[in-house]
């Protein structure tokens, strides 16, 4: 569609006079080039431009479509695919390679900086980084950007693209490391579990019903069978999220402890490349005027009743777990995001009908849910 039609068109529905426009349009033109038009989930050949033109227009009221193209334009945070990339380079030399740089300065005595200049200590370091083993926990993890990022230090034998695999990828994965140490011994001493975006934590460990899910409990009680075999005995498991809230890095440690505390669970080390503060999440106090445009334009079939129960909230009006995120990553939109900026409504012609603004894609949400009622494993 041409651009300067849709912004022709949506200064008439935004009611703007020609000063107002042109600010606008500017705006909207930066946004679109620096970031928006980069979200994957776009139809191919669509712009920003012309989804928040069409999404604009599910608001009757004038004071409604100002209201929420403020939100847009000064609340909307946007994760570009250049960020997320940073975010993935810095994991290895900001947070995995310090952690076994220490652990090879502690066995020999030395300080972490003395490690490069001693021929042992150097020496057992270059085996250890081989000893390590990289398992994405969703696909959102991107490990073959990582692997990219890391050239000449991580290899292909390393990198497993999935967090749910047999004994056959087990057995390869320890093949390829003995094989290339000539170490008939060798085990992995290193787990580090990689994944994007945590809002909640509730995907990575929750307890429902009873019973402890999530990525975690399905690692731990997939992979524990290997420990001495495959994995040494005092195997070390570092988890880490490139993006987090602070809400979901709270809820992590905090639950990791309560499922330690019951026994026959593993020590892991959480990490998060960066934490988004409390202050995003959509209050009631300063964001009025957003919230009550929410809630008057919100379909509750867009989410199944049992993600709303799973969530500990009574609605996903303002996103899974209560969380009220105006978050967007390139690749997808998290469910934790406030849904008037995602969801689409079934066609239920006595509610409002949603459109969004970025469309999200079912992920994880409803493969996990599956995969633990099949029992099934995925082949690496």
């Amino acid at each position: 569609m041409n651009l300067q039609y849709v912004l022709r068109k949506l200064a008439e529905v935004m009611s703007w006079d020609d000063d107002t426009a042109q600010a606008e349009f500017a705006r909207i033109e930066l946004m679109s080039r620096m970031k928006y038009d980069g979200y994957q989930d776009f139809l191919a050949g669509a712009r920003f431009s012309e989804r928040l033109l069409d999404w604009v227009q599910q608001f009757g009221a004038l004071e409604d479509r100002k209201t929420a193209y403020r939100f847009v334009r000064d609340q909307l945070i946007f994760i570009s695919t250049a960020e997320m990339h940073h975010l993935i380079g810095l994991s290895w030399p900001e947070f995995f390679r310090p952690e076994i740089l220490r652990f090879v300065a502690d066995s020999y005595g030395i300080a972490d900086y003395q490690v490069r200049v001693h021929q042992e200590a150097s020496n057992a370091l270059g085996k250890l980084q081989r000893k390590c083993l990289f398992i994405e926990l969703s696909d959102g993890a991107r490990i073959d950007v990582f692997r990219r990022a890391n050239p000449g230090t991580i290899s292909n034998e390393q990198i497993v693209t999935t967090s749910r695999f047999n004994r056959e990828k087990w057995d390869d994965l320890l093949k390829d490391l003995q094989d290339e140490l000539g170490d008939a011994e060798a085990r992995f001493e290193f787990v580090f579990l990689l994944d994007d975006f945590t809002a909640s934590g509730t995907s990575l460990l929750r307890f429902v019903d009873g019973k402890w899910k999530g990525k975690l409990r399905r690692f731990w009680d997939e992979s524990r069978q290997f420990a001495g075999s495959h994995l040494s005995d005092d195997v070390r498991i570092h988890v880490h999220h490139y993006l987090a809230t602070q809400r979901a890095r709270e809820a992590v440690l905090q639950r990791h402890a309560e499922r330690a505390a019951e026994g026959n669970w593993f020590d892991a080390e959480f990490t998060f490349g960066m934490v988004l503060p409390q202050s995003i999440r959509m209050e009631e106090t300063e964001n009025a005027d957003v919230l009550d445009l929410i809630s008057r334009h919100f379909d509750a079939s867009i989410a199944p009743e049992k993600h709303v129960r799973e969530s500990g909230c009574e609605s996903m009006m303002f996103g899974y777990g209560d969380s009220r995120l105006p978050v967007i990553l390139d690749h997808n939109t998290p469910n934790n995001t406030i849904p008037l900026l995602w969801a689409t409504s079934s066609g239920n012609q006595d509610v409002h009908q949603m459109r969004p603004l970025f469309p999200r894609r079912q992920r994880h949400d409803v493969l996990d849910d599956s995969l633990d009622k099949q029992g099934q494993v995925l082949n690496g």
